[in-house]
């Protein structure tokens, strides 16, 4: 089999050594393409056999080809994995040839300015491409590393989700699938915002209970807004929703916990993301999920007061001061 993958951060190098991983098991061994917008990154990965800047210590397999040319990736794949980061994918599917191949994303995000999920930004620029969506609780480090982990494709065609899972499974990486495409998405992309609120609490020393309670408020809020979006709430109990969320709340791999947290012990946004390498993309997509939010009229008070902290110098005190002294009200009201 024939796989690009566009881009080579963190999470595309990965999945390109699981693919390769799986490929060289076969009777013939697949060919990966790597494609990254910077020359610097493929120079790097071809004198180092590792991504030094985007995953650090982890083997990049000399069969796997590298290249900045998008044409020269895509040609010939019989799959095309698009890993490019949220705010890049318009741009990136717009300069892509026109596909007729299955494109399966990996991006976690929705789009500032049209609120657009990235599997309606792929269909806009690549309209003869059927399209899959891969999420779920799956560090690039770990993944790299062979540690087991469970994911989930999503289309709403059921062939596609199938072959999906059957070109990335491994008995290291297993995948489900689900045909509730919208809600796989928004489940990777909300938990990004509420994950930067764990930090927050994590910063400001609040303790097991207060992080738990954001938690289990930040799933229903993420299940609420999913639901008015035509999600099945049921898909935020899974992989893609709970399970991603629990990993990005608490890991130590966690961009967006980490930028939240840092934000919590008093840094400022604007030093934070100065001194990143890796994009958190919780920090873009709160002030898209806040405005759909608003568009939809559904309540997504965390959200809400994230957004607030990042955008409007709101003191994480004051922010946490404010979800607490809401109206009182059933849990479960809708």
């Amino acid at each position: 089999m024939n796989i690009a993958i566009i881009g080579a951060g963190g999470w595309g190098t990965a999945l390109s050594i699981v693919l390769h991983g799986k490929g060289r098991r076969g009777s013939l061994p697949w060919r990966i393409r790597l494609w990254s917008h910077e020359q610097q990154t493929v120079d790097e990965i071809r004198a180092q056999a590792q991504n030094v800047r985007f995953l650090p210590g982890m083997a990049v397999p000399r069969e796997i080809e590298l290249g900045c040319d998008l044409a020269w990736a895509v040609e010939g794949a019989e799959l095309v994995v698009l890993a490019s980061p949220s705010h890049t994918m318009r741009s990136v599917c717009g300069k892509l040839p026109r596909l007729n191949v299955p494109v399966v994303s990996v991006a976690k995000g929705i789009e500032n300015e049209t609120h657009e999920r990235m599997s309606e930004i792929i269909a806009e620029q690549q309209p003869d491409a059927p399209i899959a969506v891969l999420s779920g609780p799956s560090h690039a480090e770990e993944v790299a590393r062979g540690v087991p982990t469970a994911v989930v494709a999503a289309s709403r065609d059921k062939a596609l989700a199938s072959l999906v899972q059957r070109t990335f499974m491994t008995d290291r990486f297993r995948v489900y699938t689900n045909d509730d495409i919208i809600g796989v998405e928004l489940g990777g992309a909300l938990k990004n915002v509420i994950a930067i609120a764990a930090g927050i609490a994590d910063g400001l020393g609040l303790g097991d209970n207060a992080k738990a309670a954001l938690v289990t408020r930040g799933q229903t809020e993420m299940a609420r807004m999913g639901a008015e979006l035509g999600a099945k709430r049921e898909t935020f109990f899974g992989l893609s929703g709970i399970g991603d969320l629990i990993v990005t709340c608490f890991s130590k791999w966690s961009r967006n916990r980490g930028v939240g947290e840092r934000l919590g012990r008093g840094e400022s946004l604007q030093q934070i993301l100065g001194s990143m390498v890796m994009v958190a993309e919780g920090v873009r997509t709160a002030k898209a999920a806040r405005q759909l939010a608003q568009k939809l009229g559904a309540e997504a008070p965390i959200t809400s007061e994230v957004c607030s902290v990042l955008y409007e110098a709101k003191t994480p005190k004051q922010a946490l001061t404010d979800l607490m002294t809401r109206e009182a009200k059933p849990e479960t009201a809708p």
